[in-house]
């Protein structure tokens, strides 16, 4: 870790201590990325960029402040404090508003190494190795003669340092890097087009798959589409395909997520303890997963991460929460607060699994007999009270638990909380997400089509 983070944190902390009694958390954020952009074996754009970011939060007689800047000048960083002691001495007093106690800190001698962070990255500060990464997907992606044309691909990396010092005595940070590459496809027949695509991103680059493996998944994806027909309307099985299957998982999150729950708003609202879920599945947060984009050693409060199983066995165990929902519930934090670079601490997820799964993709489709499988989603209309459920969809017929045929420009409507109740999961998902979830199988769902 850069010793100049932290030194210019300490800084910081050092000048709001010159106000009084005031508690504060700083947050440095310093990113450095390389974006490269193709199409047609050219280079549409390309760039490497920098960025700093300073965030203080102060808490002054249970009021609070969060202020930002990019500039590491010791004259702002000053007027950063003073400016932060003022909006909290004009806002208002909530005694939910607190930075952890050193009880709660998580021990750095205690964290193992996450390896979340390439240390190959710094040989490949060369934009062209990225630019040739682009062009040979692009040029995969051109290969066969149904495509037509491209949206393009990319491809690109991210490293990043994370510093989060308190003025209780917080004092740590962690590097992480990134590793992507993407195509998008266009394949035609009768002048109707079908676009598909295809990304991968990984934390070590030599996990990354080969560029062309990439673009040639996207043409097939889209030549797969070719001939796609809107469904006939009524009810019937939907199985959404692991590509899209996590945002099921992600509905389920919004509803549990400590701020929803004090706001009244979630369809969960009354169901902690309760089956949600059949009891065979469980969904769990493992933030300590080797390689992985969610993994972390410590929370954006400075709390040690730690398991989370927040469904076992079907039945709902935990709300998701920071310090701030978990003190205005009674509950205690399950060291879940997460952060932008200028926001304060709120509830969120890293790596998360859903579980229990036995049955293979075709055991799905041959259990569901006749229905529709969803790999794309457009647009949304999701009721956070209720969980009424209505998205446009894409994706492949089945009859007689084989695909039949592409078809497109459809809605699914269900609702959430009795979708879950009954789905069936797969053993399918992908070791690499952080999102680890399965292909989910919907018995009955209405279908708009045709």
């Amino acid at each position: 870790m850069s010793k100049q983070l932290f030194n210019l944190a300490d800084k910081v902390i050092e000048f709001t201590r010159k106000f009084g009694d005031v508690q504060s958390e700083v947050v440095i954020k310093k990113n450095e990325d390389i974006t490269a952009d193709a199409r047609k074996e050219n280079i549409d754009f390309s760039e490497v960029s920098h960025s700093t970011s300073i965030s203080l939060r102060v808490i002054y007689n249970n009021k609070s402040a969060l202020v930002s800047t990019s500039s590491t000048s010791e004259s702002n960083l000053k007027k950063l404090a003073s400016k932060a002691l003022d909006i909290a001495k004009d806002s208002l007093e909530n005694p939910y508003d607190i930075i952890a106690q050193k009880f709660e800190f998580a021990d750095s001698s205690e964290i193992k190494n996450l390896e979340i962070f390439d240390n190959k990255t710094d040989e490949l500060k060369n934009i062209s190795f990225f630019e040739e990464l682009a062009i040979a997907a692009d040029k995969a992606s051109l290969n066969d003669s149904k495509i037509t044309n491209t949206d393009g691909s990319s491809a690109g990396r991210s490293d990043s340092e994370y510093i989060l010092c308190t003025s209780n005595g917080f004092q740590d940070g962690y590097k992480k890097s990134s590793f992507y590459i993407s195509s998008s496809a266009i394949a035609a027949e009768n002048k109707k087009m079908e676009r598909e695509f295809a990304f991968e991103q990984r934390t070590y680059l030599e996990d990354l798959p080969n560029a062309s493996e990439i673009g040639e998944l996207a043409a097939e994806r889209a030549i797969n589409m070719i001939g796609a027909t809107k469904p006939t309307t009524g009810n019937y099985p939907v199985i959404f395909n692991e590509r899209i299957s996590s945002s099921i998982v992600g509905h389920i999150l919004s509803a549990i997520n400590g701020e929803t729950i004090i706001r009244g708003s979630s369809w969960l609202l009354k169901s902690l303890n309760k089956n949600i879920i059949p009891e065979k599945y469980s969904l769990i947060e493992d933030p300590h997963i080797l390689r992985l984009s969610g993994s972390r050693p410590f929370d954006a409060e400075g709390l040690k991460t730690k398991r989370n199983k927040f469904i076992d066995n079907g039945v709902l165990k935990s709300w998701v929460m920071d310090l701030k929902t978990s003190s205005q519930l009674g509950l205690k934090s399950t060291a879940n607060a997460i952060r932008s670079n200028s926001s304060l601490p709120y509830p969120g997820v890293g790596n998360i699994e859903l579980v229990g799964g036995d049955l293979s993709l075709d055991d799905l489709l041959v259990m569901a007999g006749e229905g529709l499988m969803v790999c794309s989603m457009i647009g949304s209309s999701i009721n956070q009270n209720n969980g009424d459920y209505s998205r446009g969809a894409s994706g492949f017929w089945f009859k007689d638990g084989k695909i039949s045929h592409p078809v497109n420009e459809c809605t699914i409507a269900g609702n959430l909380a009795q979708m879950i109740k009954s789905m069936t999961i797969a053993n399918d998902s992908k070791s690499h997400l952080s999102r680890r979830v399965p292909s989910i199988l919907i018995k009955d769902m209405t279908i708009a089509g045709n």
